[in-house]
């Protein structure tokens, strides 16, 4: 499957889960569904605390992997860049974060997400946030214009991991940081869910091994890199989300069982 084909499915599905949320309906890596049926990368991932005061559209439309928010060191007056936005959840955090001195750009290519996290800002009333239309590959801002990239299970999505780690680097200022939640794998991905464009959509199948992650961002010029799991995930958790894309779960289960993890990854870009 190409590049194109692959961004297009992305698109395709992420604007649906746009449309889901924004009629109040709870989505899960972009399918209707009862929260019971979620997949367990989905779910679970904020604390009440941490979305009080934010539309419940924002918290729908949440398809991450983790919480880089909570994660990720944010200082008042810093410009923070969350790449594949989408509803806009972690871009609102962040900018309560960095204060009024500081700034959160969400980047999306999806319009339906856009649109969504837009109203979002305007409800939730935060005014240092500014939701950009572009690809996680070609990132529309100048070098060295930010000081910490997040980003929330989309780089997996991306077929082109090279560019987009090449980009984050480009923008980020000298000893900026990259903390983003994503997910990696153990060990090789059966045939079965690299072939499948849902569990690619559903942030799965373009999972990168753990140390071809190390490896890439490395080669993009980042250092200090470390890979913390945060979940790891076995078969039984995710029985009900591997029949919905036709996938055999104890056919395939020896071959993926607990390889399948979110982690938390930080890398800095070197200050000269």
């Amino acid at each position: 499957m190409s590049e194109r084909d692959i961004k297009q499915i992305v698109k395709q599905k992420y604007g649906e889960a746009a449309r889901m949320a924004g009629r109040g309906k709870a989505s899960c890596c972009g399918t209707e569904t009862t929260t019971a049926g979620c997949d367990p990368i989905t779910s679970n991932l904020y604390g009440d605390g941490e979305v009080a005061g934010l539309p419940t559209e924002a918290v729908a439309a949440s398809l991450g992997c983790g919480n880089p928010t909570a994660l990720a060191q944010l200082n008042p007056g810093e410009v923070v860049l969350d790449l594949g936005s989408g509803g806009g959840i972690d871009v609102l955090l962040s900018a309560k974060r960095v204060g009024a001195t500081g700034k959160a750009y969400g980047l999306d290519m999806t319009d339906e997400m856009l649109a969504l996290a837009r109203e979002n800002q305007r409800r939730a009333e935060i005014e240092n946030v500014e939701f950009l239309r572009g690809e996680i590959e070609n990132i529309p801002l100048p070098d060295n214009s930010v000081d910490v990239i997040i980003s929330n299970c989309v780089i997996n999505l991306s077929a082109d991991k090279d560019r987009v780690f090449a980009e984050a680097f480009r923008v980020l200022r000298p000893g900026g940081r990259l903390a983003v939640s994503d997910i990696v794998v153990r060990g090789p991905v059966p045939a079965e869910i690299q072939r499948s464009v849902e569990l690619w959509t559903g942030c799965v199948a373009g999972a990168l091994e753990d140390s071809e992650y190390r490896e890439k961002l490395a080669k993009a010029g980042f250092e200090e890199i470390d890979l913390e799991p945060t979940r790891v995930y076995r078969v039984d958790d995710a029985r009900e989300f591997l029949a919905g894309a036709g996938i055999d779960a104890d056919a395939i289960g020896p071959q993926v069982d607990g390889k399948f993890m979110s982690a938390f990854v930080r890398a800095r870009k070197p200050a000269r």
